[in-house]
């Protein structure tokens, strides 16, 4: 993958540099439509998160309250795989139920 695909690398809490592409963002608004124009908020809940839990298989899910959405107080949901070296952006969207997530069993708590 090239650079001019990637919009944004962010450095996870385990240190690893996590790619969001063009691609990956087009699906998930595509998906969660209301998810347009939140790109900053899907970087902000990888790189400082309130917790992170364990994915379905080996993928992290990080969340994080927030305030400001349009749909009113909601929890920002991101899943990402971290690899050896790096990492990517699987989905992104907003729950106003992440007790649900949080039963996955937390990894990593702010």
């Amino acid at each position: 993958m090239t650079s001019k695909d990637t919009i944004e690398i962010i450095t996870s809490k385990n240190n690893i540099s996590i790619r969001l592409t063009y691609k990956q963002l087009s699906h998930i608004t595509e998906h969660h439509d209301y998810m347009a124009g939140y790109q900053d908020l899907v970087i902000e809940t990888i790189a400082n998160p309130d917790l992170i839990v364990k994915g379905w298989t080996d993928e992290l899910i990080a969340l994080k309250q927030n305030q400001k959405t349009v749909i009113s107080q909601k929890c920002v949901v991101v899943v990402y795989k971290e690899m050896e070296n790096d990492g990517f952006v699987i989905t992104a969207f907003l729950t106003s139920s992440p007790e649900k997530i949080i039963k996955r069993g937390i990894l990593w708590q702010k």
